[in-house]
């Protein structure tokens, strides 16, 4: 089972608001998740969203993919930077 990190859409017409879920690869954009990691609203000004890290930088030491956007969302939280200096040390410790 290929888990990805995506966007669920919810939210009205025109207000479209995001949650950030981990999900099988191979179910449908809004159809069933595994886990809620965070939530989005593009509409607010500061474009930052509102994510669990921990479970976040959890599913990602895990293996799962984020889709491009929600790597750009990462990005703009921090988290990304913080999973790949993670990664860097445990790659370098376990190259000693």
């Amino acid at each position: 089972m290929a888990v990805h990190l995506r966007l669920a859409r919810a939210g009205r017409h025109k207000r479209p608001f995001y949650r950030l879920v981990a999900a099988d690869s191979r179910r449908a954009r809004d159809g069933k998740f595994i886990e809620i990691l965070g939530t989005y609203d593009p509409l607010k000004e500061t474009g930052v969203p509102e994510l669990k890290s921990e479970r976040v930088l959890s599913w990602l030491h895990q293996g799962a993919q984020p889709t491009m956007t929600v790597k750009t969302l990462l990005r703009r939280a921090g988290i990304w930077k913080q999973f790949e200096t993670e990664k860097a040390a445990k790659k370098g410790a376990a190259a000693t």
